[in-house]
Parts: C-alpha cells; sequence; structure tokens
C-alpha cells in the first residue's frame, strides 16, 4: 500500500500526440516495465490505457491516447474522442513532438484541437529524438513548435538514450497538484492480464504483417482460463475485413500465424509470469471499423458516463 501520508504530489497526465510518435514506449520506460503495446505501424494505441508511476511522495498517472489524426472510419472517430476526452480529464497534457522530422499536418490538427478546448490544463512540449539532430536543427523545430502552439513549457528528451527522463519526472512533480494516491504503489495499469494480452496479440500482428494489413485488424479475446497458478489457456481471434487479409495473417500453411502466435506467446509470458498456452483464429467482419456493433463487441465503444 502506498503511504498516503507521504504522497504529496498526485494527478493525471494525458501524454497525446501523432500516430506512432513513441507515446507508448515513453510510458514503457518509465514505468521500467511494458504496459502498453508498441509497434513501428502507426495507431497502434486505440484506447486510453492508464500507466502508474509511483515514487513515496508522488504519483504520476499517465493517459497513453490513441494517436491524434483525421478520422476515416467509426473506429478512428471513437479514438480522437478517446484521446481529446484524456486531455480535458488531466491536470497535465504531456505533447509529444519528434524533432528529427518536420511538423505534420496531424500536429497542426493537435494545435487546433488544444486551442479550442476551453479549459485546457497547462500543457508540457515534449520535444524527443533530440540525439537525431544538431544544435541548430533543434533549434529551428523549437521555434516552429512555438509558433504553431505557444506553450509555456518545453522539455527536450531521448528514449533511446534515457536522456532527459529524470528531468521529465521531476518537471511533472512541480506542475501536478498536491493530494493523495489514487493508486496502490502495486499498480501499474487499469487493464486486465487479458486486456494487456489482447493489445500483446494484436502488437506481434502488426511486428509482422505488411503494411495494408495492421489497420484493418482487431483481437477479441474469447477465452482466459488460469490452469493452475503458473499457466494459462489463452483462446483469441482476429478480425480482419476482407478474405485476402485473412489469407495473409494465416499465410501459407499457417506459417504466419504461428509466427505471430509464438511471438505473442512469449510477450505475455513476460508480462504475466506464468507459461502460456496460446490458440489463435482468424475471422473476417466486413467493414467492421465502420459497424457499431462490430465496434461495440470488441470494445471500442464510449461509456455512457464519459
Amino acid at each position: 500500500m502506498v503511504d498516503k501520508q507521504a504522497t504529496s504530489k498526485a494527478g493525471y497526465v494525458a501524454v497525446v500526440g501523432r500516430p506512432n510518435v513513441g507515446k507508448s514506449t515513453l510510458i514503457n520506460t518509465l514505468l521500467e516495465q511494458k504496459v502498453a503495446a508498441v509497434s513501428p505501424k502507426p495507431q497502434t494505441t486505440r484506447r486510453r490505457q492508464l500507466g502508474i508511476y509511483t515514487k513515496p511522495d508522488l504519483q504520476i498517472v499517465f493517459v497513453d491516447t490513441p494517436g491524434i489524426h483525421k478520422p476515416q472510419h467509426k473506429l478512428g472517430d471513437f479514438m480522437n474522442i478517446e484521446a481529446l476526452d484524456s486531455i480535458s480529464d488531466a491536470d497535465v497534457v504531456l505533447w509529444l513532438l519528434t524533432v528529427d522530422e518536420p511538423l505534420t499536418t496531424e500536429d497542426k490538427l493537435i494545435a487546433e484541437k488544444l486551442s479550442a478546448i476551453r479549459r485546457l490544463p497547462p500543457v508540457l512540449m515534449l520535444l524527443t529524438k533530440v540525439d537525431l539532430v544538431d544544435t541548430a536543427a533543434l533549434e529551428t523545430f523549437k521555434k516552429a513548435a512555438l509558433e504553431l502552439f505557444p506553450a509555456k513549457d518545453m522539455l527536450e528528451i531521448s528514449t533511446f538514450q534515457n536522456k532527459g527522463l529524470a528531468d521529465l519526472i521531476e518537471r511533472l512533480r512541480t506542475m501536478l497538484p498536491e493530494g493523495e494516491p489514487f493508486f496502490d504503489a502495486d499498480t501499474v495499469t487499469d487493464y486486465y492480464e487479458r486486456d494487456i494480452a489482447a493489445e500483446l496479440i494484436r502488437e506481434s500482428a502488426m511486428y509482422y504483417l505488411r503494411d495494408e494489413v495492421p489497420h484493418c485488424l482487431a483481437v477479441r479475446i474469447d477465452e482466459y482460463k488460469e490452469r493452475s497458478e503458473n499457466k494459462a489457456f489463452i483462446e483469441a481471434t482476429f478480425f480482419v475485413e476482407r478474405d485476402s487479409q485473412k489469407g495473409i495473417v494465416i499465410g501459407k500453411g499457417g506459417e504466419m500465424l504461428k509466427k505471430i502466435g509464438t511471438r505473442a506467446r512469449q510477450e505475455i509470458e513476460s508480462m504475466s509470469s506464468r507459461e502460456i498456452f496460446l490458440s489463435l483464429r482468424v475471422k473476417v467482419d466486413k467493414n467492421w471499423r465502420n459497424s457499431p456493433d462490430a465496434l461495440r463487441m470488441l470494445g471500442y465503444e464510449k461509456s455512457k458516463e464519459s
């Protein structure tokens, strides 16, 4: 249990940015364990997830959010709503920008969305990948970023080199309100094991599959049964939108599905510290990203309380 008398600062930090900017990687690095799925493909994160950083006098509840983008289907609408709702509920907004490439149209969209929020929490603009540019390029980027959005706070980090991460924690400490912790010290996320397992299975698929498949892919956990203290059985279904995509996921002779399953099983075993028996299958649900019933079945639906 956290000593509530010892904890002087506690609050929620919404981690926002365009797709594939490194939000989940940052949170996993700060927590020193993997709670969020990560892949090289954009839009890996589809629902907000909490990553809870706790020290004796500090609790930072990081809210990992989907990348804000121009949606092309109902799933994209859901993802943007997830991200924007997280901003409104946060004590601090942590906006990630990568300095190794120019500002994008999605970065400009985020600036517009932030500017439109009437009661916007303090925004800390976090410049990442600073190890990849020289001083002159960094200063040019800073100027362009502040012209895009006049943030009062800006910090530079390199997740790859672990540069600036301690400074980030201390900066957030100064920005968060005084208060008691929201979660016990041993709680690192609000996701259950079966939720994390679903994300790790989808992450493994995105690791291997070609660009045309990952965005059309969803995972449903059909069964998550503990067989003993050290063993569990998981049965999951991939959903795709076309028969051709089903063939790609399965692969010749089932080889691709086997590769995905092997990687996913290893990731889940690392997360759960138990032996996992994993069974995967693939189904076609045409246009599921625009189907309210399919989105509801897969958990991509706002609660009535939201």
